[in-house]
This record gives C-alpha cells, sequence and structure tokens, in this order.
C-alpha cells in the first residue's frame, strides 16, 4: 500500500516527539508499505515567526512573510528525515517546490493548481520514505507561497490524491472527531464514521481536527481519511463518502468557533451595487466573508452586518474605512458561532426549533443566523458560548 501520513505540530512538538513519530513511520514501512509524510511546523513555531514579523509591521509584505512562514515545516521535515535515517531507513525531505506542488499566487492563503509527482515518484522507487513541509508550495514566478491555517492537511490530500494512494492518514493530538470539544463538555463521544459534508461542515465551524479546504479535496478526489492521535494506537475516525455510512444520525455534533468577529455598517445608502462594492472589495483581499444580515430603514438608508475570522479583522477595517460606504462603522471581537451540524437533518424537522428554544431556556440571545442542509448556525455572545454547546449537546442527546 502507499499510505501518506500527516502529523501536526503537536504531534512534532519537540526534538522527543519527532523521534516518536520517526517510530511510527518506520513501523508503516516496515509493513510492506510506500510512505510518504507530511509534517507542519512545531507547535507554536508558525506564531512565534508571525510575532517576529509583527515586530516590524502589523501588515506585513505577504510575500515576505511566506518566506518566513515556510521555514517552521523545512526544519520539521528535516529533523523527521535525519532521525529517520539514524534509525538505519532511506529518508529524505522535501520542500514543496522540491515536492512539485504549485499554487497560485495569493501568498499565505495559497491555492494548490497543481503537483508534479516526478520527484515523488522517483524517491519511492528508490524504496526511500519521503518527508514533504507541508502547508507550502511555489508559485509559477518561483516565489515560495504559503497555503493558509492547517495547509499541511491539504497539502497531505493533495499529495495522496496526485499519487492515488490507498490511504491518507492525519495525526492530531486527538483520537479524531468528536461530537464537540471534549475539553468543554466532558462527555463528548468519538465518532466512528462521518461523511464529508458534516466534516466539511465541523472543520469550517472551528473543529480543528481537519482544515475545511482539506476536505474538500478529500470529497473531489474521493480519498478516504482517518485522523487519529499521534499519542496511542486508538481507531480514529473515517471520513468517507455518505453512501458508505449505514446508520445516519439526526445531529452528528455541536461545533464552536472563537475566531469570529462581527462588523456592522450603519447607514449604508440603500441603493442597487452597494452590497457587491463592499463585498468585492473584501473578496480582493482574500477576506472570507460568513453569515451577512440586512436591515432596511426608512430613510434611504440601510444597516448592513457581517463576520469575518477575527484574525482578518484589521485588514476588513482597513478596507471598510477606505471604502466610506457607511455613516458608522461598528467592529465587536466578542462574539462566536455555535453550530448544529447533521446529515439527518435532511429528511428531519424540528431540529431548528429545539436549538433555539435550548438558546432561549438558557437566556442567550442569538444575534445572527445561517442554515444550510446539514447545519444551523448562530451568532451569539463569546462569554456565553460555551454554556451554549454544552446545552445543545444535552439537548440533542449526543452524549447518550
Amino acid at each position: 500500500m502507499l499510505i501518506v501520513q500527516k502529523y501536526g505540530g503537536t504531534s512534532v512538538g519537540s526534538l522527543e516527539r519527532i523521534a516518536n513519530v520517526a517510530k511510527r513511520v518506520a513501523k508503516t514501512k516496515d509493513a510492506g508499505n510506500q510512505v510518504v509524510v507530511v509534517v507542519s511546523a512545531m507547535s507554536g513555531e508558525t506564531n512565534k515567526l508571525i510575532s517576529y514579523a509583527e515586530y516590524f509591521s502589523k501588515t506585513p509584505n505577504r510575500r515576505e512573510l511566506d518566506v518566513l512562514l515556510s521555514s517552521g515545516e523545512r526544519v520539521t521535515a528535516s529533523l523527521l528525515a535525519i532521525a529517520l535515517n539514524e534509525m538505519g531507513y532511506k529518508a529524505q525531505s522535501m520542500t514543496g517546490r522540491q515536492a512539485g506542488i504549485y499554487t497560485d499566487s495569493a501568498h499565505t492563503v495559497a491555492r494548490i493548481n497543481s503537483i508534479n509527482t516526478e520527484a515523488l515518484q522517483k524517491a519511492l522507487k528508490e524504496d526511500k520514505i519521503v518527508v514533504v513541509a507541508g502547508f507550502q508550495g511555489i508559485t509559477k514566478e518561483g516565489d515560495v507561497s504559503t497555503l493558509g491555517r492547517g495547509g499541511s492537511d491539504l497539502s497531505a490530500v493533495a499529495i495522496a490524491g496526485a499519487l492515488k494512494a490507498d490511504l491518507c492518514e492525519i495525526y492530531t493530538d486527538v483520537d479524531g472527531v468528536y461530537t464537540t470539544d471534549p475539553r468543554i463538555v466532558k462527555e463528548a463521544k468519538k465518532i466512528d464514521v462521518i461523511s464529508y459534508d458534516e466534516m466539511l461542515e465541523f472543520a469550517s465551524l472551528g473543529a480543528k481536527v481537519l482544515q475545511s479546504r482539506s476536505v474538500e479535496l478529500a470529497k473531489k478526489l474521493g480519498i478516504d481519511i482517518v485522523t487519529r492521535s499521534s499519542f496511542n494506537d486508538n481507531p480514529g475516525t473515517l471520513i468517507t463518502k455518505e453512501e458508505n455510512i449505514m446508520e445516519k444520525p439526526l445531529v452528528s455534533g455541536i461545533a464552536l468557533d472563537k475566531n469570529q468577529a462581527r462588523i456592522t455598517l450603519r447607514g449604508v445608502k440603500d441603493k442597487p451595487g452597494i452590497a457587491a462594492s463592499i463585498f468585492s472589495s473584501l473578496a480582493k483581499e482574500n477576506i472570507n466573508v460568513d453569515m451577512i444580515i440586512q436591515n432596511v430603514g426608512h430613510d434611504g438608508t440601510t444597516n448592513l452586518g457581517f463576520t469575518v475570522p477575527e484574525n482578518e479583522l484589521e485588514r476588513a477595517k482597513k478596507i471598510m474605512e477606505a471604502l466610506h460606504a457607511a455613516e458608522y462603522l461598528e467592529y465587536d471581537k466578542n462574539v462566536a458561532k455555535v453550530s448544529v451540524i447533521g446529515v439527518g437533518m435532511k429528511s428531519h424537522s424540528g431540529v431548528a426549533s429545539k436549538a433555539f428554544e435550548t438558546m432561549a431556556k438558557e437566556n442567550i440571545n442569538i444575534e445572527m443566523i445561517s442554515t444550510s442542509e446539514i447545519k444551523i448556525s448562530m451568532i451569539i455572545e463569546e462569554s456565553k458560548s460555551e454554556q451554549a454547546v454544552r446545552a445543545l449537546h444535552s439537548a440533542y442527546e449526543l452524549d447518550k
């Protein structure tokens, strides 16, 4: 079998942990498999590098930031390869460029366009374990690019797809996907099998196990992913096609995303094209707008509210202030998004009403709502977000 394994920041967070990963990789190789390993930077390393850049600039040049940030994964890849070579295995580390990962030019949030697998295939034919620095690639101009937060997951799934791997294993510090964050609800249960669509919602709504673009790509390429812990041998969670799942629960879990900020524009001229100019200016800067709410006034103006990731708020502020589209601008970082997720919602009614009733009983005000076929999301005050998660987890009997 050809197996792609990805190890996250906590799994490679120290030299001792890198040594443990080397043993796990060696065990997979000894079982007769070809192995490609994708690694993240050591935990805390990316944040440290960002803080170095922000010492000089709150909005550092994004091309230079990519050169800086990509170094974290290269350190881990080379250390793991050194460890494996010392254990008697042929191992070779590769940067994103050396692994043939070509991206667009959207620095710090690049998307993979293609992978030239020639170098990877050559190393595998030579019976080498290939260790790839995740989270990075190269643009057609030859510049280093990075794929955004959690981009090492994306690197792993893309490489698995390009090599037609038999399995993609994502190793983190948790056993798999849980019905909610076990740190908030100690009764949270591990989910054995989950659909791509449900996992996509979990990932996009703040569950730290997998990055959403990697799930999208796995679904597109039809690659089964197993997410599991690098610290034990417990079985993980299989992420697969919905039709592969025998029993579909009504609600699979509750997700919480505290990385949210709300922007409110008051006194916006109520005329055609104004919303387009606001949101296209944000899109040009690759700022992801999530929930949107609009209240039409009676004086020819409207109020427009929307959410962006909290770590994009400063950039979004600059754009809104430069547009002069509103009489007043308000910003609120003290919000969170809590979401109810489950493919079973498609065929059952009453899921939304139970969510709203639960919030009412807990005296939690809902500021914004958005729904899809398998999800209900609510923006609420951040200080009450964990209370909301516990109440919803209990209301849908996910602890049973």
